[in-house]
């Protein structure tokens, strides 16, 4: 086999000659390089920090007059890893944060931001299909033991009937996790394990929600399988973010949606993709495609009227073989500003500028920085909770049975434990058995 011709390029110290030549050769040779000139350093330092146009959470101050979004769920009713179901957190300037929507999955998407989760106590739920809160339970208990020390707040659409409401649907929470909450009460902090239910006539147009801290949010009715769906605007700082949750196009969103900054509204896949990827039946995946959802040249249509300053298109699998052809039937209607959303997008807002990125974070999250510290554990909760919750105390308590089954062999080893975080920490720590017998 020929050998093959192999460059070597030879700098000569004395800056003479510079000669490149061929040369049939089994090893490639390269001489050093002479020290360059000044003119010649290159302008990117090769070891010195450089900017990245992308968000590291927690790495970037958020300005007084500055608004950042950042979704946390873009998918579409069906879970998969790579992208959860619908859920976007507003950021403000002022400190306030908002959750809107909730769906399945969206939780580890909100921590992986490493917030602290006493500032994620407010979520807004634009409807009750489960990919729009089915993470809810996720967020109630897990960012309580993670560090929420104050009442989840929810605030929802009422339905036709009260059996359709949001209150109903959160009750309904509660009492699937009764069992957990039980187990839970007495033993840690538990002032984070409580919910505040705020709905909200689902007819109201433009009713204003929710007024704190300068902050305006309204909601007004959607068209969406049935009675009760809403859509979102949130005012703040001469700034204005709108979130549809799921709707077909409607009256109340092309008025209400207007002078909006950010907004962020359903674009389902579209209609020949639900028959080949989600093998929906054609008249299947027309009804969903066209008439319970917004199909992207439906989108185009309503952002082509209310111009936002930008348009972000969510709900659909974000796949190297869609969206071609969601953006192309958006492009048939609409020619303006847009953002094809997916996991972890962030977008910068202020009066001058909007900023679209993507985020960067850390999958293999513990919990972040508490907002508040944690407390010690209160015996009084198991017993008010049993109060509250109608169940006899003892029924929080070992039975005879359960508590005849502890095995004494790892008392020493467990003993070692509390004699070793009282050392530690300078503070007596007593094994609870020792306890039990020191108080009988």
């Amino acid at each position: 086999m020929k050998t093959p011709k192999i460059l070597v390029a030879a700098v000569f110290t004395s800056g003479l000659a510079a000669g490149l030549y061929l040369a049939n050769q089994e090893v490639t040779m390269i001489l050093p390089v002479a020290a360059q000139s000044e003119k010649d350093k290159p302008e990117v330092s090769p070891v010195l920090a450089r900017p990245r146009d992308t968000y590291y959470p927690n790495s970037e101050d958020l300005a007084p007059d500055e608004m950042r979004v950042i979704a946390c769920g873009t998918g579409m009713p069906t879970t998969r890893a790579s992208q959860a179901a619908a859920c976007f957190l507003v950021e403000l300037g002022n400190g306030d944060k908002f959750i809107f929507d909730i769906g399945s999955g969206s939780a580890e998407r909100l921590s992986s931001l490493q917030i602290p989760y006493d500032y994620l106590d407010k979520i807004f739920i634009g409807h009750l299909h489960g990919d729009h809160f089915g993470a809810l339970g996720e967020m109630f208990i897990g960012g309580a033991i993670m560090g929420r020390h104050k009442p989840l707040r929810i605030w929802g659409p009422s339905g036709p009937v009260p059996e359709l409401g949001t209150a109903h649907a959160i009750k309904g929470m509660e009492q699937m996790y009764t069992w957990d909450l039980a187990g839970r009460a007495g033993m840690i902090d538990f002032r984070g394990f409580k919910v505040e239910v705020n709905e909200f006539n689902y007819k109201a147009e433009n009713a204003a929600i929710y007024e704190e801290n300068g902050v305006t949010i309204r909601s007004f009715p959607a068209i969406h399988a049935i009675d009760g769906p809403v859509s979102f605007s949130l005012e703040w700082n001469d700034l204005k973010f709108v979130f549809s949750s799921d709707s077909y196009p409607n009256k109340w969103f092309l008025e209400y949606a207007k002078d909006a900054d950010i907004l962020i509204h359903e674009c389902f896949i579209a209609a020949p993709d639900l028959v080949t990827k989600l093998k929906f039946n054609p008249e299947t995946a027309l009804i969903v495609g066209t008439q319970i959802h917004t199909a992207p040249e439906a989108f185009g249509k309503i952002m082509s009227e209310v111009k936002p300053r930008m348009a972000v298109a969510y709900h659909f699998f974000k796949d190297f073989d869609t969206t071609a052809a969601v953006n192309d039937r958006i492009r048939k209607t609409y020619n303006g500003p847009l953002s094809l959303a997916e996991d972890f997008m962030v977008w910068n807002v202020t009066k001058d500028d909007i900023k679209v990125r993507m985020a960067v974070v850390e999958e293999a999250t513990w919990a972040p920085p508490a907002g508040t510290p944690a407390g010690p554990p209160n015996p009084a909760d198991k017993e008010q909770f049993a109060k509250d919750k109608g169940v006899p105390a003892e029924a929080l308590q070992y039975s005879e049975l359960i508590a005849g089954g502890f095995w004494g062999g790892v008392e020493d080893a467990l003993r070692g434990i509390y004699k070793e975080a009282s050392e530690a920490l300078g503070q007596e720590f007593v094994y609870p058995a020792d306890q039990k017998a020191k108080d009988k």
